[in-house]
């Protein structure tokens, strides 16, 4: 089965900047592929060149079997694209902004209504659609837009980091809007800050650093590769968080992590329920009261912290002040 995309040792430089440095990736038919790294890996210049908005300087780019400098035409026709900020028009209403799309993309004005009544249907925003998108909250402006990119039916969705800025809830909505996407057979590539999105999301993560492929994987295989569980302890008194992490630091190398806030004491230990039985032992010793102890395997942001050497969310406070951008000033983290 030919992959949705296939890069092969692609290539692209800003100057002296290096975005990508022999980046390998495939993202097979049927799946959520999310693209992570920290900011400035290669994420946006690898999203624009899918979407055949930059040109590679060297490698090999497929998006469908069709090479993307050679026949960037046959890319367009099956690619729908969403950035990083919601791209719609404030004075028209949802559904005149979902027609207007759809003409532009060569639409009758039959089939452009058409298809979009079926997109806002399928996004849940049919009840708002005569209403103008000014009056919409951010995440309904965000699925609007998400829509935007739907109504030419294309075969690979691509989201830039789509819930910047939502509030939780509407993520949840987003998310749920992107699962019955795939589910009708649209793929989607996806680049996000948020671990729990690629988790909820993902079915395959290609974690990526400085413009290469550091590791790819379910997220369930990435948190096997860190070979190690994290044991977390959630203490009554916080003044009795020092001594939790002086007795955790006894079970392992690791450093323990002390968040005062929540009083929780966490360190990462080997592989085993052992640990945590050497744990309750100490503890109990102490006569600490805890409310709640718990071995649990590495969450995403863990494996990604243990693979570039930074945690994402200090990647996400880090984006806009550092990142590289283009002759024409466009991001190119």
């Amino acid at each position: 089965m030919t992959p949705t995309i296939e890069a092969v040792g692609l290539r692209k430089r800003f100057g002296k900047t290096v975005a990508l440095d022999g980046l390998d990736l495939v993202a097979e038919p049927g799946q959520v592929l999310a693209v992570l790294g920290p900011n400035g890996a290669g994420k946006t210049t690898f999203v624009r060149a899918v979407a055949t908005l930059l040109r590679p300087d060297g490698g090999e780019l497929r998006v469908a079997g069709h090479d993307v400098r050679r026949e960037p035409k046959a890319v367009r026709r099956i690619i729908g694209l969403a950035g990083q900020y919601a791209a719609v028009e404030p004075a028209m209403t949802g559904r005149e902004n979902l027609e207007m799309v759809a003409r532009l993309f060569g639409h009758d004005a039959r089939s452009a209504r058409a298809g979009s009544a079926r997109v806002l249907e399928q996004l849940g925003l049919a009840e708002a659609a005569d209403r103008l998108a000014r009056t919409y909250s951010g995440g309904m402006r965000r699925k609007l837009d998400l829509g935007a990119s739907l109504v030419g039916a294309p075969r690979l969705l691509l989201l830039d980091e789509p819930t910047t800025g939502l509030d939780p809830r509407s993520r949840v909505e987003l998310w749920d809007a992107i699962r019955a996407l795939v589910e009708q057979g649209t793929d989607v590539l996806l680049t996000t800050q948020y671990l729990d999105e690629a988790d909820h999301l993902a079915s395959r993560i290609v974690i990526i650093d400085h413009g290469r492929a550091v590791a790819a994987g379910t997220p369930q295989e990435l948190k096997q590769r860190a070979g190690r569980n994290v044991i977390e302890v959630h203490v009554r008194h916080r003044e009795d968080l020092s001594r939790v992490a002086a007795t955790l630091a006894t079970l392992d190398h690791g450093e323990p992590q002390v968040e005062e806030a929540t009083r929780r004491v966490s360190i990462s230990v080997e592989a085993g329920t052992d640990r945590l039985r050497d744990a309750l032992a100490s503890l109990d010793a102490m006569g600490t009261s805890i409310d709640d102890i718990a071995l649990r395997p590495p969450t995403l942001d863990e494996v990604f912290l243990a693979l570039t050497g930074q945690a994402l969310d200090e990647a996400a406070d880090a984006a806009g002040h550092d990142e590289t951008r283009d002759a024409a000033g466009h991001a190119v983290a």
